[in-house]
C-alpha cells in the first residue's frame, strides 16, 4: 500500500489532515495509520536532535516504519515537517513514497502559531522561552521540489484541505 509524507512548517495542518483523512478512509473499510512527527519524537527518535544529520535519519526512521506498516497492507500517511528535500526524494526511492506540500504563508501559521513556537522565536535575543532554531524561520525548510499534491492550508478550508487529500489517496491505492 502507498505511504503519503504530509511536509511543511510548523501549524500548516500536517497532523489535523492526516488525523481526519484517516478516520475517513477506516470509515471507508480501508486499513491507514498515521506515524506522527511529534509522538515519534518522544519515543524511537527521542535521542535525536535537530542537526541537519538527525533531522535526516528521524525521516528515515520514520520511513522504516512506515514501510513495515505498508507491507502489512496499509496506507501510511506519514505527518512531518521534513525539511530537506534529499531526506523526502529517499523515501520515494525507497519507499514509492508519494509527498503532500502543506504550504501555508508565515502570516498565517504566526496567526495560527498552535504550539507558540512562533511566538516564541520572535522574544528577544537572551530571553529563556526563546525558541533559537525554527524551520523555516531561523532554520531552514527546503519546499518540495515537484510535490505529487501541494496543498494551501492558509488560503482554503480545513474541509476542502481534507477532500483534495483524501481523494488523492483514494486515486493513488491500488
Amino acid at each position: 500500500m502507498p505511504i503519503f509524507q504530509l511536509t511543511g512548517l510548523s501549524g500548516a495542518g500536517k497532523t489535523t489532515l492526516a488525523t481526519q483523512v484517516v478516520e475517513l478512509l477506516r470509515a471507508k473499510g480501508m486499513a491507514a495509520e498515521m506515524i506522527d512527527g511529534d509522538v515519534y519524537r518522544k519515543t524511537i527518535c527521542k535521542d535525536l536532535g535537530f542537526t541537519k544529520e538527525d533531522r535526516l535519519e528521524n525521516i528515515r526512521r520514520l520511513g522504516t516504519v512506515a514501510g513495515a506498516l505498508s507491507k502489512e497492507g496499509k496506507i501510511v500517511l506519514i505527518a512531518a515537517i521534513s525539511p530537506f528535500q534529499e531526506a523526502r526524494w529517499e523515501l520515494e526511492r525507497n519507499y514509492q513514497a508519494r509527498t503532500v506540500f502543506l504550504h501555508c504563508s508565515l502570516e498565517v501559521l504566526r496567526q495560527r502559531d498552535t504550539k507558540g513556537l512562533y511566538r516564541k522565536a520572535a522574544l528577544p535575543e537572551g530571553h529563556p522561552d526563546k525558541v533559537q532554531l525554527l524551520t523555516g524561520v531561523s532554520d531552514v525548510y527546503e519546499a518540495p521540489i515537484n510535490p505529487h499534491l501541494m496543498i494551501d492550508t492558509g488560503k482554503e478550508p480545513l474541509t476542502l484541505s481534507v477532500a483534495k487529500l483524501l481523494d488523492f489517496i483514494i486515486g493513488e491505492v491500488p
